[in-house]
């Protein structure tokens, strides 16, 4: 009789379709992956001959990289296609590029998107599973997770925490699962920023929405600044750089009001000075770089654990 997998997801494209177990799972996972990373030669050889294929549609840095390593680091077969590379810049669909790219049999295809739904599409069209690395407005799971292992592992715990995230929650993707997945594992997250990147529902989804970004951020174990999205904005929701910074900025004021052994995070890219005062993305408080390290490992374990990893 064969055995329930651990991990009995093929494809992870939303923190919602995740219980608070599969979270726990990813991140214990992700611990034990970690110190691989630290050794001096960095591979192991637990998905050798398997492939995986990175499909970005939107400019990527980190994340793609991310993936990369990844894979990498675990001897699989990796190759990268991008939007001005693949033959949707020709007219072609994203089902059809998927399907001939599934003909190729992939393992598993990483994808990110403009539009959200884009990653559970191609799920239901390929038998490789999909990992979404962010769909349009909707979610970045991957992101979410990073983030909460970065905050267990400089808390020690996520249950009971007041977690602050300040800034364009609307067109943020990593806000939406950062949201769901505190908020299973028992932290209380507080959105602010301007009314006008504040959307509608994101308090049924479990944040508690503050009057100011001072009332958010007062007495918070983590505060969270995140990126403006002009790319995703039609039309100006604020008037100025200037006037966000002053208004919604967190500056070392703002992030005095967070108690005083407060972590300091950011999804990156940083436009410093205006989401967040440079001094604290580089003082004693910040984890961001903690962030980008966490995220390989959490990558990992989530390539491992989607490929048959028990």
């Amino acid at each position: 009789m064969a055995t329930e997998k651990p991990f009995p997801h093929k494809h992870v494209l939303s923190l919602a379709d995740l219980s608070p177990a599969d979270i726990h799972l990813v991140l214990q996972t992700a611990a034990s992956f970690k110190e691989i990373s630290q050794r001096a030669i960095k591979k192991v050889p637990t998905l050798r001959g398997k492939t995986v294929i990175n499909l970005f549609f939107e400019p990527s840095t980190r994340t793609r990289l991310s993936f990369e390593v990844a894979a990498k680091r675990m001897s699989a077969d990796t190759f990268n296609i991008s939007n001005s590379g693949s033959s949707t810049a020709k007219g072609e669909t994203l089902i059809d590029t998927a399907r001939n790219l599934a003909a190729m049999n992939p393992d598993c295809i990483i994808i990110r998107h403009s539009r959200s739904g884009s990653a559970r599409l191609l799920a239901d069209h390929i038998k490789a599973s999909v990992i979404n690395a962010g769909d349009g407005t909707h979610e970045h799971p991957s992101q979410g997770l990073l983030d909460l292992m970065t905050v267990q592992e400089k808390k020690g715990r996520l249950d009971g925490l007041k977690v602050a995230i300040i800034g364009d929650i609307t067109h943020s993707r990593v806000a939406h699962s950062d949201v769901i997945g505190f908020t299973k594992m028992g932290a209380q997250v507080h959105v602010g920023g301007p009314a006008t990147l504040i959307p509608r529902g994101i308090a049924e989804m479990g944040a508690v929405v503050a009057a100011s970004v001072r009332e958010a951020v007062a007495d918070a174990d983590v505060v969270m600044a995140l990126r403006i999205q002009k790319e995703r904005q039609q039309d100006p929701l604020f008037p100025s750089l200037r006037e966000y910074a002053t208004f919604f900025g967190i500056s070392r004021e703002v992030a005095d009001l967070a108690k005083p052994d407060a972590i300091i995070m950011h999804p990156g890219p940083i436009n410093r000075g205006v989401e967040l005062d440079p001094r604290l993305a580089d003082g004693p408080r910040s984890v961001i770089l903690d962030q980008v390290t966490n995220g390989v490992a959490v990558r990992m374990a989530l390539l491992y654990l989607i490929m048959g990893g028990d």
